[in-house]
């Protein structure tokens, strides 16, 4: 195997790690999220729990993260949680690099 070879056989694992680091890092914002959002609907143990995996599965739906954004959205509108636009999608933004440290300190 030639040098090249071998630096497009490491830049291609390290691309596949960073997706898999990516997908479990949006999964752990998700929950993160979801977890936030049920404490401010009021919600508290398993039922917090259950619904950070709701939150977590909604991401499924579609591409990108305005599936998560709807749903939440959907919800606080439905039980009167005054959040605008701009503080559901800032949590989100201020999330993922809390589970990026999470899932990387965690072995990735």
């Amino acid at each position: 195997m030639s040098g090249f070879d071998k630096r497009e056989e490491a830049e291609e694992a390290k691309y596949a790690h960073d997706q898999q680091l990516m997908f479990k890092a949006t999964a752990r914002r998700n929950k993160l999220l979801g977890l936030w959002a049920a404490g401010l609907l009021g919600k508290t143990g398993d039922e917090a729990v259950a619904y950070a995996v709701e939150v977590v599965k909604s991401d499924f739906e579609e591409a990108g993260e305005e599936d998560v954004f709807r749903k939440i959205r959907k919800d606080f509108d439905a039980s009167g949680v005054d959040q605008t636009d701009h503080q559901i999608r800032r949590q989100m933004e201020e999330l993922l690099p809390v589970a990026i440290d999470q899932v990387k300190s965690e072995g990735g």
